[in-house]
């Protein structure tokens, strides 16, 4: 299985460059539990929004690479830093993509719209002053405005422009950021999600969302405000469900442990 993923010892560095950690580490391993369903899914393009150290698109490219012949892969980031490490850590695992250092996907949007077919993204979602936020250097790489929501705002509808009509999005959230708030928000778009991975540290509680369109959830204008009503309660009610047994569970643990 390891040999699915990149090698931290092999992941290149900068001290303006954020490093692996339980996010960039929750993120690939959801994408390992979907991996039978990414390489049946068969995407032709792959997008990561932020790629840092390179860790995680290193590592979906060595998932796909022996049964996704042919695919491309993109990576972006805002921190100039983090494009050559990443460039450094995939000549380090022998895989190549295009890395282009711009903010989330400036300058992209009329050329890979409706074609990016999976697209991961680990968000700067911690809290912090709005003046930390599109800082240069590290602080990008975390500082994500009032409730960690900033740049998560601004990134949900460049990939539903991005995304093909088969396009799934991979994202990570923390609790403050209102996951719940965001699913409902991408439902409002057509999109159904679940939660991949649920992962709480002693300092958050990580959410690793996936994203798909929904093409069920498509009525006419004259009926969108019943039938749109009834088909976001059950998918958003499913995930939020989730949620829910996930708060459910960390109170039973609190509990038992006090």
């Amino acid at each position: 299985m390891s040999s699915r993923i990149a090698q931290i010892r092999l992941v290149s560095s900068h001290p303006e460059v954020y490093e692996p950690c339980d996010d960039s580490f929750a993120l690939v391993d959801a994408l390992l539990a979907d991996r039978k369903n990414l390489l049946e899914h068969k995407p032709t393009l792959c997008m990561e929004v932020g790629c840092g150290s390179g860790y995680v698109i290193t590592s979906l490219m060595l998932m796909l690479r022996d049964e996704a012949i042919g695919a491309q892969f993109i990576a972006t980031d805002i921190n100039h830093h983090a494009i050559r490490v990443t460039k450094e850590t995939m000549e380090a695992h022998g895989v190549h993509a295009e890395l282009i250092n711009t903010d989330i996907a400036f300058g992209l949007e009329n050329r890979l719209a409706g074609s990016v077919d999976v697209m991961v993204v680990n968000p700067p979602y911690v809290p912090t002053p709005e003046g930390e936020v599109g800082l240069e250097g590290i602080t990008s790489a975390w500082a994500g405005g009032e409730n960690g929501r900033r740049v998560i705002d601004k990134i949900l509808p460049v990939a539903d422009k991005l995304l093909s009509e088969q396009g799934w999005l991979y994202m990570v959230t923390l609790t403050a950021n209102n996951p719940s708030q965001i699913c409902r928000q991408m439902r409002k778009k057509g999109y159904a999600s679940r939660i991949v991975v649920q992962r709480s540290t002693e300092e958050e509680s990580l959410h690793i969302i996936k994203f798909w369109k929904d093409f069920d959830f498509e009525v006419d204008a004259k009926d969108a405000v019943t039938n749109s009503n009834a088909a976001s309660a059950g998918v958003v009610g499913s995930v939020l469900s989730q949620f829910q047994r996930l708060s459910f569970w960390r109170s039973s643990d609190f509990n038992s442990s006090s």
